[in-house]
């Protein structure tokens, strides 16, 4: 299984559980129909949700997750949280981001469990959409914890907005690919600055 949202876009996932999160950032609709919100509908939401969790589980030895579907109650939900996670690594307001009404503040509940070898485990807790929030929450955290959440970026480009994992050394890049984002966005400022552009 693969990280179909990001990989659609012909990048590298982040490392470890961070990847399940970016997954989730990437199921915009970018590009019209070659590229759609996977989170429109619920088919291709549970499609995207099996292959994205089963990944999930392989990458962090999580071990399996709950059997979840979907519903069209879930989508809405998903989908804020998707908008709220991106308006903050936007740094901007979830109200400037998203066009509908902001709804109540996404939480989730962690279990922590002691293992024989005196190790933490964390487990998600809850159904539905509500144990996807809990996985998603405990990555971000555990992501803040170890320093990489701040490599997790959305491509400055406007038109592009695609969640991209920053491996660059000292954590300066802006565009989930430079040759395409950045040339384009560069080219642009070079013209106006040279008032070939209104």
């Amino acid at each position: 299984m693969s990280y179909t949202a990001t990989e659609r876009f012909g990048m590298e996932s982040a490392p470890g559980g961070l990847a399940l999160v970016q997954e989730l950032l990437n199921t915009i609709g970018v590009g019209g129909p070659s590229h759609p919100d996977l989170l429109q509908e619920v088919r291709p939401a549970q499609e995207w949700l099996n292959a994205a969790l089963e990944r999930w589980a392989e990458a962090t030895g999580a071990g399996r997750p709950p059997d979840i579907a979907l519903t069209e109650r879930d989508l809405p939900r998903l989908r804020a949280l998707r908008d709220r996670l991106r308006a903050g690594l936007n740094h901007q307001n979830p109200s400037d981001a998203e066009p509908t009404r902001p709804g109540p503040e996404p939480t989730g509940s962690l279990r922590l469990a002691l293992t024989s070898d005196g190790r933490i485990e964390v487990h998600p807790e809850g159904r539905g959409a509500r144990w996807i929030t809990s996985s998603l929450l405990g990555e971000i955290y555990d992501a803040q914890q170890n320093d990489t959440w701040r490599r997790l970026k959305i491509c400055r480009s406007e038109k592009c907005a695609v969640a991209f994992y920053d491996r660059s050394r000292n954590n300066s890049g802006v565009w989930h690919d430079v040759r395409v984002c950045g040339n384009a966005v560069n080219l642009r400022a070079s013209r106006a600055r040279r008032g070939q552009l209104p």
